[in-house]
């Protein structure tokens, strides 16, 4: 079977090479363009395409896949909110997940956004470096005691209330469908509007669906507790980015760590130093020295990529044979 990787870099080329070993049945081919209408062409005489979070796999895409005999669309990512399912269904194209691989990268990276926004570690580090051991500016709180909502009780939610839960914090918690492991370790369900109001540290953990979309919007930012701290680790578009702007700017919102943003197709897993981001909401984001932004990097961990890659050939394994998994899409399977 021959593969078409986009959105490649070399940690995507090292990771499949490795699990792949000395396998000849698969041939994998690497570009670091996106999919999207204008390089779906890319894709003639490949079997199958691999594809990231920021990959465009609408109707149009999946038409010009389907008519150059491409049956099999692999993401490399549990999200699939960049996918048109019913179109994929409609045109006979298979869509497979990596429905999991490790929740902890994610979790373990929002926890610490949480210290460093708190904690002024970035600014910190800045000062040490140019000379000066001030700390004016640089007070923290304890997290013991403190109370953090979790929005999305899936696997990193989860893992996030056991990071949490050992800072000694008080946990509430939002998800139309409780955890059992959450509840067992105290973790207290409530309405979206009752968590946000109470909470000192709110993190978003849950997909990106038409019901999310803007979840934290002006309305939810203005009820949440004053001085709050806000985490999106999950899909930028969660988050209104020019509500957190205004939310910033009056004083009610205490900090923001973002590892996604909603407009970041164009613009990350690329280097743009020499270049001027013309994005007008992100460059202010950038300016408030209370927000953390990073670049989609919280599942990257060493463990993370060698799941994705093993998980990414079975998927291939059991198309080519025939077997339906647990990581096949349907569009009648996943309308929630």
């Amino acid at each position: 079977m021959r593969i078409l990787v986009f959105s490649n870099h070399s940690y995507d080329r090292d990771s499949f090479e490795a699990a792949r070993g000395d396998r000849t049945d698969l041939l994998f081919d690497y570009t670091a363009a996106r999919l999207e209408a204008r390089t779906a062409g890319l894709t003639a005489g490949f079997d199958a395409v691999c594809c990231f979070v920021d990959d465009d796999i609408d109707a149009p895409v999946l038409e010009t896949l389907a008519a150059q005999g491409t049956r099999l669309v692999l993401l490399r990512c549990t999200g699939y909110n960049n996918v048109d399912l019913e179109a994929a269904e409609r045109l006979g194209v298979a869509v497979m997940r990596v429905g999991r691989y490790s929740p902890y990268s994610v979790a373990e990276f929002a926890a610490g956004l949480i210290l460093t926004l708190n904690r002024k570690l970035h600014r910190a580090y800045n000062r040490v470096r140019e000379g000066n051991f001030r700390l004016g500016g640089l007070l923290g709180f304890d997290l013991h005691g403190k109370t953090a909502g979790i929005v999305g009780t899936g696997r990193i939610g989860v893992a996030l209330a056991h990071i949490l839960n050992g800072f000694g914090c008080e946990l509430l918690a939002y998800d139309p469908y409780p955890s059992a492991e959450c509840e067992a370790l105290g973790v207290r369900y409530v309405p979206l509007p009752e968590l946000l109001a109470a909470s000192h540290i709110v993190s978003l953990h849950l997909p990106l669906t038409p019901q999310t979309r803007h979840l934290i919007d002006a309305e939810a930012l203005a009820g949440m507790r004053p001085g709050a701290m806000l985490i999106n680790t999950s899909r930028g578009a969660l988050v209104d980015a020019s509500a957190v702007i205004e939310a910033l700017k009056n004083g009610h919102l205490g900090a923001v760590g973002l590892d996604v943003y909603e407009e970041e197709g164009d613009m990350y897993f690329t280097d743009h130093s020499d270049r001027i981001i013309d994005d007008d909401v992100f460059a202010r984001l950038l300016t408030f020295p209370n927000v953390v932004i990073t670049g989609h990097q919280a599942f990257f961990t060493r463990e993370a990529m060698e799941t994705i890659a093993r998980t990414t050939l079975r998927n291939i394994d059991d198309f080519a044979d025939g077997r339906d998994n647990e990581n096949r899409l349907h569009p009648a399977r996943t309308a929630n």
